[in-house]
């Protein structure tokens, strides 16, 4: 299976999971972004890492790491490997002594884990294709003033009573908003109705 390499982008509250957030992954060459919906005591783990915050004692991904290194275990890669009803996949590609095997794996612990051993992360063609938000060029740039000056969207029609044509609409504001958490779901209620048609 072809595999597309990911990288960590950041961590934004969910609009729409009380309590969650949305971990973003960045294809390396190309302009998708992958949202996975994570806890918030994982969007901490993996925060803590990303703003290199050391904490007293180890936290349990800092252990793994730690117990890893002493052992002489290395992470050579994450692999998102799969997506069921929603739920992102995961396994971890480790070595020790020439030995390589492969573990399943939660995929924001498998995030976690790839940020503190600095290894590759990936996923493959097809969950890009499923559930991967292409972002068109220039949208990252925006500033904040634009974002601010676009009129809100009333979109206070439900996602079934929309058109065809509104839903995308607010795709492509869901996009500029970086709100990609909304944009998936979007992009999954327009692949449906197109494929009922």
């Amino acid at each position: 299976m072809e595999k597309v390499e990911l990288k960590f982008l950041r961590i934004t509250y969910s609009h729409t999971h009380a309590g969650a957030y949305a971990l973003i992954l960045a294809e390396v060459h190309g302009d998708r972004r992958l949202p996975i919906i994570i806890g918030g005591v994982e969007a901490q783990a993996i925060a803590i890492q990303v703003e290199n915050i050391k904490p007293a004692r180890p936290l349990t991904h800092d252990l793994f790491k730690n117990l890893s290194d002493t052992l002489g275990i290395t992470l050579k890669e994450v692999i998102i490997n799969d997506l069921v009803e929603g739920i992102f996949h995961a396994k971890l590609v480790l070595e020790q002594n020439g030995h390589e095997v492969e573990i399943d794996a939660r995929s924001s612990d498998a995030i976690a884990l790839a940020l503190r051993f600095e290894c590759p992360i990936f996923s493959y063609e097809f969950i890009m294709s499923a559930a991967g938000l292409k972002v068109e060029e220039g949208e990252e740039e925006k500033g904040e003033e634009e974002k601010a000056e676009k009129p809100e969207r009333t979109e206070r029609k439900g996602l079934k009573s929309a058109s065809i044509e509104d839903l995308k609409e607010m795709l492509d504001q869901a996009l500029s908003d970086e709100d990609y958490e909304r944009a998936s779901k979007l992009r999954d209620e327009i692949q449906r109705r197109e494929q009922t048609n």
